[in-house]
């Protein structure tokens, strides 16, 4: 196998659910060698996290778990005890990169906080991804993806205006915590090797949220402007006789994105075969006359399928895009055309098809090498290179160490 960009480094991977397990996947899948150091007595609480392959919640079948974790190698350790705190320093010594995700509180307390292990490898990179960061009030809050979303005032800007605020979906700022965790630290890791000098990386998923671009970052700065607060648009199907939102047709659903003054709503009615419907019905926000309208777009929209519909309005210059489900994800042409899906064999799922390289490059230095792992299945691997035997392995599992 040709080298990948980064077959050369190390990292540990203290990390857990999913945030910071999505930071250490994308260093695993462009070459590195990431241990992922387990709880012995279960190991990443994510393997418990459903859905699990052929509905079987066993603690190996997570099908969150085999995503982020493909390519990475599983050692359980106590790091409670003594000798485990040993051990993991030993492993310390030649990592480049540490990543947790535990509570701010808890590296410190175990006596593995950065400036003790900055000790033993001065060049050494840490990345800790918290809901609230490193210090502050909220420092050791506990919170989920509703919590950040709600104290970030992004839940106020979602839903109808009549109605309570709306929550979105779960899980987006995990990844995107985890995504911005992987970058800050391959600029830590850059001046490590160009320097020779390592630095703790503190990641906040609450201010991730609100420097986000899904309307976040752009609202608080016209809040700074003009002091309003963003409020819940309409639902346009209660204001204009335009088809925009979900709509039905011949095998589903599509998104139709035509609204007033946009190029969508002046390409509608091309599209629809009559090029003067904006001259019939000049006015958008008659919805008195949105069943006139209707008599012309149902029928055409039930006449195609979803994938008909979104070719024809791609063609035409009109937003509208087919609602797909999962299966038909997999199947999507362009996806397939890309070969973006993967298949990757596990012992117990078998082949499955997994995402692939979230971006590309010339030398395509992204593989899927490997599942992810057993819990401590690289046991034997991981400590033999520390000069621990078959029998030494024995007594660190009677010990609780492993």
């Amino acid at each position: 196998m040709n080298e990948q960009a980064l077959s050369e480094v190390k990292v540990l991977d203290l990390t857990r659910y999913i945030a910071g397990p999505y930071c250490t996947k994308l260093f695993a899948d462009f070459g590195a060698d990431v241990i992922k150091i387990e709880k012995p007595d279960g190991g990443d609480p994510a393997r418990k996290l459903g859905p699990f392959f052929d509905n079987d919640p066993h603690n190996e079948k997570s099908l969150i778990f085999l995503h982020l974790n493909t390519n990475k190698k599983s050692i359980t350790l106590n790091l409670k005890t003594t000798k485990g705190k040993g051990i993991f320093e030993e492993l310390v010594r030649d990592a480049d990169i540490i990543v947790e995700n535990f509570s701010p509180h808890v590296m410190p307390s175990l006596g593995l906080d950065y400036n003790t292990l900055e000790i033993i490898n001065p060049r050494l990179v840490m990345a800790s991804i918290s809901n609230f960061g490193q210090s502050g009030p909220y420092r050791d809050y506990r919170a989920s993806e509703a919590v950040i979303n709600g104290m970030g005032g992004r839940y106020l800007e979602m839903g109808l205006p009549e109605r309570e605020p709306q929550r979105g979906a779960a899980n987006t700022y995990q990844y995107q915590a985890g995504n911005a965790a992987a970058t800050a630290t391959m600029l830590g890791l850059y001046v490590a090797k160009t320097q020779g000098i390592g630095q703790h990386i503190d990641i906040s998923i609450f201010e991730l949220l609100n420097t986000s671009q899904d309307l976040r970052s752009t609202n608080l700065v016209a809040y700074q402007y003009h002091g309003q607060t963003q409020t819940r648009t309409p639902s346009i199907a209660g204001t204009s006789l335009l088809p925009g939102g979900i709509l039905p047709c011949k095998d589903g659903f599509v998104f139709s994105f035509v609204f007033p003054g946009m190029a969508s709503w002046r390409n509608f009615g091309p599209m629809l075969g009559i090029p003067d419907l904006m001259q019939q019905f000049p006015n958008p926000f008659d919805a008195n006359r949105r069943g006139e309208l209707e008599a012309i777009w149902v029928p055409f929209f039930f006449e195609r399928s979803k994938q008909e519909l979104m070719e024809e309005a791609q063609a035409s210059g009109v937003s509208i895009t087919a609602i797909n489900s999962p299966k038909e994800v997999l199947e999507d042409p362009h996806f397939n055309a890309r070969e973006f899906f993967v298949d990757i064999d596990h012992p117990l799922t078998g082949k499955l098809k997994y995402p692939g390289a979230p971006f590309r490059t010339e030398d395509m230095s992204w593989v899927a090498r490997r599942p992810a792992p057993f819990l401590g299945q690289h046991n034997q691997e991981v400590y033999g290179t520390l000069g621990y035997s078959k029998e030494d392995l024995v007594k660190l599992r009677e010990t609780g160490v492993i």
